[in-house]
């Protein structure tokens, strides 16, 4: 009994002197245990679920497809009188199709809508052809409609956008790319993790649920990454991998981990080169311009909780009191103000890269700023 007892001590110690040298990995099918495994455990995290990261990627279901599907709301015409773009629904799948032509004289090519990307302003959709992903030329808007893809030009039928792995990083969990000099979307299919996941943030979790199945799971160590330990800096660095206008230097794709430097493998845009910053993907520059997050600790987390979804301005607004009151504010902030921070002081503004080009005009999405400041030209009170 005692030597059996000995024997167990034993194995734990060397355990532990094994983990203990753990470094957090990025995300891979062979250690990655995938969302439900953290759920499990995490029951109160289970509002991940329902967030605009968790639903960054996934295959089409009709819940998934937000745009009409039937007649005669499922057509998009172009200012092409001989092209016009059809979405619909069978038994085999979702399509977006092509019609090039007038009355008998048309030609139809159509795709089958692999993935979904996108899930609160609008979405967009990918396509395999073989094993090369590429974007579909249609999108869908819920201020607008069905719509050319960003940046499509209108009247044209283009299949030929391919989805580069830098797209599907920060759309995506984990996408294994096929090497080839000639083209940049050549992938494996079977192997994709879909959706921004758990794992993400707190890297690899195969060794972490491990550990907390063993009977000795108190003797070993997390092996996991808890972001809110991180130091501020390497906090914030989690968020501008895909929120920071990054661009890759010389890593290679899904080789980032929580806690990294994100500047040893990204070229990041500095705070003061506001002429490249757009409200979409580097709102972590516009934050480092805002005093709030040079005066103070704030991370990204100070208004954000990633396991729930936040659209309730006012409820996001009151973080804001927690730093400043309203005895503290200026005599033009009255009971009136409350609420209101968020839309005075980041207001929502459209975005120079996401747009839609369509008959009569650009259709721009509005996107809400996180250069915290005021903005004396809203003329509000």
């Amino acid at each position: 009994m005692l030597l059996a007892l000995a024997v167990v001590v034993v194995a734990a110690v060397a355990a532990r002197l094994v983990l203990s040298r753990h470094h957090p990995l990025p995300v891979r099918p062979d250690n990655s245990v995938g969302d439900a495994a953290c759920l499990s455990c995490h029951q109160n995290k289970a509002g991940f679920e329902q967030t605009a990261h968790h639903l960054s990627s996934r295959p089409p279901t009709r819940a998934d497809m937000l745009g009409n599907l039937t007649p005669p709301g499922n057509v998009l015409r172009t200012a092409n009188p001989r092209l016009h773009f059809r979405m619909e629904a069978t038994d085999t799948g979702f399509y977006q199709s092509a019609v090039t032509g007038l009355g008998r004289d048309t030609t139809v090519r159509s795709e089958r809508v692999a993935y979904v990307t996108g899930s609160r302003k609008g979405q967009s959709y990918l396509y395999w052809q073989g094993d090369r992903l590429y974007q579909l030329p249609v999108s869908y808007w819920v201020d607008l409609g069905w719509a050319n893809s960003p940046a499509y030009p209108d009247g044209r039928a283009n299949f030929e956008r391919q989805i580069p792995p830098r797209c599907l990083e920060c759309h995506a969990t984990w996408f294994e790319q096929v090497p080839d000099s000639h083209a940049v979307n050549r992938y494996r299919a079977p192997t994709a993790i879909v959706g921004v996941s758990c794992e993400v943030c707190h890297a690899g979790g195969k060794s972490h649920a491990a550990r907390e199945r063993s009977l000795l799971h108190a003797l070993l160590p997390r092996a996991i990454v808890n972001p809110a330990r991180l130091p501020r800096d390497r906090q914030v660095d989690g968020c501008a991998l895909c929120h920071g206008g990054t661009e890759p230097l010389r890593s290679k794709p899904f080789s980032f981990v929580p806690g990294q430097r994100l500047e040893r493998q990204f070229r990041l845009t500095a705070a003061p080169d506001t002429t490249r910053v757009d409200v979409h993907g580097n709102q972590v520059a516009l934050l480092r311009r805002s005093r709030c997050f040079q005066q103070s600790q704030m991370t990204c987390a100070t208004c954000h909780d990633v396991h729930r979804e936040q659209r309730n301005v006012v409820e996001l607004s009151a973080r804001c009191l927690t730093c400043h009151t309203l005895q503290t504010l200026g005599p033009r902030h009255g009971p009136a103000t409350v609420g209101k921070c968020v839309d005075c002081h980041m207001p929502l503004q459209p975005s120079t890269v996401i747009v839609a080009n369509q008959v009569g005009g650009q259709f721009h999405v509005n996107v809400r700023t996180h250069w915290i400041k005021v903005y004396p030209e809203l003329g509000l009170p």
